[in-house]
């Protein structure tokens, strides 16, 4: 019997895209939300919508019973797990089971074989699977930890058996490493699983993250869809996916898909599930690493290049039926590019940002002009809030194009023209890593951030021509205000306003003689000329402007007499300024910062969950202090140098919002 009625058990973005899908098909759709949810877009976007709790996932949404209510409440007859949560939860598929409700999903069994990656590493092994060198068995403390980290040999990969999504995960290089990632890995498997089981394997210094999609039925049939690169990482978490990986050969993909679709039958797969690879860059070579027996975050990438609606497959499989398509009907069609936006401020090491989004406005999705495709699956809205109880996301942006090259141009346009203000957030830095060579160039590892990024991400600095650009475009901006002003003070009496073509524009430590004549912008310092135009007016936040024929989507600022523009991962602040007015401003003071070494300031909105050190104490570089949860990652704070602890402001189980203080040193 079809599916009259779906409760997805999730919230955020993958809830609103299982909503997408299932009124494509003409299925009712139930949300559930938490307090923190209750205007939430998917519970607008859903027929119904069911509260289940207070916002602590912990007491909402994975409590088996509450979500068991609401399905019994609202009379659905199937659910969509999305993925965290419950999603790879067994007692969960098994309730379901014993209530009589489809899950859509893969069956029971291989829910608890995959979800248990000891157990998973050994029946891969089993099913022909390569499978990384490690210790499969569980361990008890620290210091067992350490004896195995050791006997396998440093650099090890120590995660948490139940774990996904970066979470439970640390890489050690040594004894002090793997005692300290131990018992890190172990607290957040605790927090985020509620399972503190650890294994540690052999960590591959040049991996490549790929994996492949299947996708099986409910009569023996499975088939692979190609694969994803998931190699553009920060601490275990992806970033930057794409499909197909500029990496792998035919005859690789075919061995790794073929591997994939082993491990499935090896355990009675049926729905969308992903086999996840390590590729060692070096050798060439692939390491089982784990099954995910879900809907993958980063599958829209596999969508735009098959033209296979994933989630509309999980349906129709969960309702029984066959699958209308076999191996050699699969054709990737060319290229996909996804960008995860998050709530983590680049410019402050990542760290999660909360609040409201007082600007929310993504690129127009769809085909563009060019040819290419712009998608944004998304949960949130202008005007929403971005809670600290939840995972950091804020949209995927995908485009699609007939090459990568060109799904590469197209994200990093798609990137310019979305808008988000009101929280840190990492749309400079995805807009960084598309103009960077390495990534264009296909030479991707998950040590991709840190290698490009060892100082951490401190914005694009403009080069020369990118300088230029800029100057012309907040001289043609300043025109424009110029003309406004004088056209208000002619309409109230005053005397007509003379504007100057003359201006010297300030981009940071950078100046910028310009003349404008029109909207040709001359430089005389390099005899360039740039003309440009554009649809901004005062008031709008974004435009486009072509510069001498070349097309740039600017996000526009007017802050005090400053313009601030941003592009490309670029963020300036223009000063436009007569020559006269210019050499005046050089002889203003510098307001200086306040001086925050004494202190240690709590880096992003989170709870307290441990101080590990008391007044008077004398601690040294790299001693731990304190550890703060924020949106499920544990973070330990450490010591920069030597010093006395002369107060401590904060204490576990304190909620403490930036930069407020933990604890003051002499």
């Amino acid at each position: 019997m079809p599916i009259q009625k779906i409760l997805i058990a999730n919230r955020g973005e993958i809830a609103c895209r299982v909503i997408r899908t299932a009124k494509k098909m003409g299925i009712k759709t139930v949300a559930v939300y938490s307090d923190a949810d209750a205007n939430a877009q998917h519970v607008r976007e859903a027929d119904e919508a069911v509260h289940i709790g207070p916002s602590p996932s912990s007491q909402s949404y994975i409590v088996i019973d509450k979500i068991m209510e609401a399905i019994r409440q609202t009379g659905a007859d199937a659910v969509h797990p999305g993925y965290g949560f419950l999603s790879e939860n067994p007692l969960f598929a098994e309730a379901l089971e014993k209530e009589g409700v489809t899950f859509i999903g893969p069956p029971v069994g291989a829910i608890h074989a995959m979800g248990d990656k000891i157990t998973s590493k050994k029946i891969a092994a089993e099913a022909g699977v390569s499978t990384v060198p490690g210790h499969m068995g569980l361990i008890e403390d620290a210091d067992e930890a350490v004896r195995i980290s050791a006997s396998i040999g440093y650099p090890v990969m120590i995660k948490a058996s139940a774990g996904g999504g970066g979470k439970g995960m640390r890489i050690a290089w040594n004894d002090a490493e793997a005692r300290e990632g131990f018992q890190s890995s172990k607290n957040e498997a605790k927090s985020a699983f509620g399972d503190d089981r650890i294994f540690i394997e052999k960590f591959v210094t040049e991996p490549r993250h790929i994996e492949i999609q299947v996708l099986g039925d409910k009569h023996g049939n499975c088939i692979y869809l190609g694969e994803r690169e998931c190699s553009i990482q920060r601490r275990n978490q992806k970033v930057i996916e794409e499909a197909p990986s500029p990496f792998l050969t035919e005859e690789t993909r075919r061995a790794m898909g073929e591997q994939a679709v082993a491990l499935a039958k090896a355990v009675g797969y049926h729905s969308a599930g992903t086999v996840e690879f390590i590729v060692d860059g070096k050798a060439n070579t692939f390491y089982f690493l784990e099954m995910n027996t879900r809907l993958q975050v980063e599958h829209p990438v596999t969508e735009l290049v098959t033209g296979i609606d994933l989630v509309e497959q999980m349906i129709r499989v969960a309702s029984g039926e066959k699958l209308a398509l076999a191996q050699a009907d699969v054709k990737l069609n060319g290229w996909a590019i996804e960008s995860r936006l998050y709530a983590e401020d680049p410019f402050r090491n990542f760290l999660p940002s909360i609040g409201r989004l007082t600007r929310y406005r993504p690129p127009v999705e769809g085909k563009q002009a060019d040819g290419t495709v712009v998608r944004n699956d998304t949960g949130v809205y202008e005007g929403g809030e971005i809670s600290m109880y939840y995972d950091p996301m804020i949209a995927k942006l995908c485009t699609w194009g007939e090459t990568r090259e060109v799904a590469i141009d197209a994200m990093a346009a798609a990137l310019n023209d979305f808008e988000v203000e009101g929280i840190g957030h990492n749309l400079p830095f995805l807009s960084a890593v598309m103009g960077q060579e390495r990534f264009r160039s296909g030479k991707l590892t998950t040590a991709y951030i840190a290698e490009e990024f060892p100082e951490g991400f401190s914005g694009v600095m403009p080069d020369a021509v990118s300088s230029q650009k800029l100057a012309a475009i907040a001289a043609v901006i300043n025109a424009k205000l110029q003309a406004r002003a004088a056209q208000i003070s002619g309409t109230i009496g005053n005397h007509a306003r003379k504007i100057g073509k003359e201006w010297v524009v300030q981009l940071g430590d950078v100046s910028h003689a310009v003349s404008l004549d029109a909207d040709v912008a001359h430089f005389g310092e390099a005899g360039t000329r740039i003309t440009v135009s554009g649809e901004w007016q005062p008031g709008q936040t974004h435009a486009h402007f072509l510069l001498n024929g070349e097309k740039l989507g600017v996000k526009v600022d007017l802050i005090g007499s400053a313009i601030r523009l941003r592009a490309n991962g670029m963020d300036v602040s223009a000063r436009v300024r007569s020559p006269r007015i210019a050499e005046l401003a050089k002889l203003m003071p510098v307001k200086l910062p306040p001086d925050t070494s004494r202190m240690l300031l709590c880096p992003m909105p989170g709870v307290i969950t441990g101080v590990a050190v008391k007044a008077g104490d004398t601690v040294e570089a790299g001693q731990t202090l304190a550890t703060v949860e924020a949106m499920k990652m544990e973070n330990v704070l450490k010591a920069e140098r030597k010093g006395v602890v002369k107060r401590v402001a904060a204490s576990a189980g304190q909620s403490l919002a930036v930069d407020e203080l933990i604890m003051e040193f002499e």
